[in-house]
């Protein structure tokens, strides 16, 4: 059922997965940045797809927020770090413990840029005996692609104070299938369904393969996450054609740009902006914000002015990205 890639990411057959909804599942457990505040935990996303789930960062008060959120920590098969600073990466001991009290068994992957290893053995000083094995991966290019069920997920470089990388999920989507072609080829009823599913099907020395009817690849699903950077191309290219694109606003107020400048954060306007120049995209959520921002809300309409379809999220917020009903079949 399971195989590898060569960064030791989950892969599993599509015929697997083509018997789960095609849904994406997304949750911002926390949308603070540097410190925890009263009603705000630190940086999390949760991605839930196929009944398993990817953690993205792992900030003091994760599995808080998830406790809160009524999501459970169980299903979570990776996690991948952004960077290494301290208010994405704190919360790991604690959520490691957690999984193991669980009484978790399966294997852990945890991803981020080089200094992932030393980090996550210096973390585990505090969490040593686990009942699972966590395998590290590091990485060290400006994109890479991994694998999660048939769910792509890039990683690409941004620019910070270290070494920070932002992550795009895409759900791919088959064209549709094409029965009248099926009938002219007198392909068997009984393997149109596999054939739906991307399987290759021989039978009686004829093989089968789902080029044959299936159409065009359709528009799938795509989620990308940016946190702790200056708008740079590389954020605009990946997150085009986005359903939702979550990006850090640091600062409300666009007097603050030279601070933002200072310490490589961004401005609701700046991530607005990349909203537009990515091109496609339907959604904008802003997160990541500073301690000295309590009410990030009284900005939103310097957002709206550059990218009318933007929210200013609280910890919790989910949603649910699905294939429309009307392209189904």
């Amino acid at each position: 059922m399971y195989a590898e890639s060569r960064n030791g990411n989950i892969l599993t057959s599509s015929s697997l997965c083509a018997t789960l909804p095609a849904v994406l599942d997304i949750c911002l457990l926390g949308t603070g940045g540097t410190l925890p505040l009263v009603n705000r935990w630190l940086t999390s996303l949760m991605v839930r797809y196929q009944g398993h789930a990817v953690l993205v960062d792992c900030g003091e008060g994760t599995q808080i927020a998830a406790q809160k959120a009524g999501l459970s920590l169980k299903p979570v098969d990776k996690i991948l770090l952004t960077h290494l600073h301290a208010d994405h990466v704190s919360g790991l001991p604690g959520l490691l413990l957690t999984m193991g009290n669980m009484g978790r068994t399966e294997d852990l992957s945890i991803i981020g840029p080089v200094g992932t290893e030393r980090v996550v053995q210096a973390l585990r000083t505090i969490a040593p005996n686990l009942p699972f094995d966590i395998r590290v991966s590091e990485l060290d290019t400006d994109e890479e692609t991994m694998f999660f069920l048939d769910c792509d997920i890039r990683a690409f470089a941004v620019h910070h104070g270290v070494p920070c990388y932002g992550y795009s999920f895409t759900l791919p989507r088959a064209g549709r299938f094409d029965a009248a072609r099926a009938r002219e080829l007198q392909i068997p009823l009984p393997f149109w369904k596999l054939l739906q599913k991307g399987e290759t099907v021989e039978d009686a020395g004829k093989i089968y393969t789902p080029e044959m009817v299936l159409g065009p690849a359709r528009k799938g699903l795509k989620v990308t996450y940016c946190t702790d950077s200056r708008p740079v191309p590389a954020i605009a290219r990946s997150a085009a054609d986005s359903d939702l694109f979550i990006c850090e606003g640091m600062y409300g107020e666009d007097e603050m740009l030279p601070k933002a400048k200072e310490n490589r954060h961004m401005l609701f306007s700046e991530a607005a902006q990349l909203a537009v120049q990515a091109g496609g995209v339907r959604e904008l959520w802003l997160t990541h914000f500073s301690p000295s921002l309590p009410n990030p809300k009284a900005y939103l309409n310097v957002a709206k002015a550059v990218f009318e379809q933007v929210s200013i999220p609280r910890d919790g917020w989910m949603k649910t990205l699905r294939f429309p009903e009307n392209e189904e079949k």
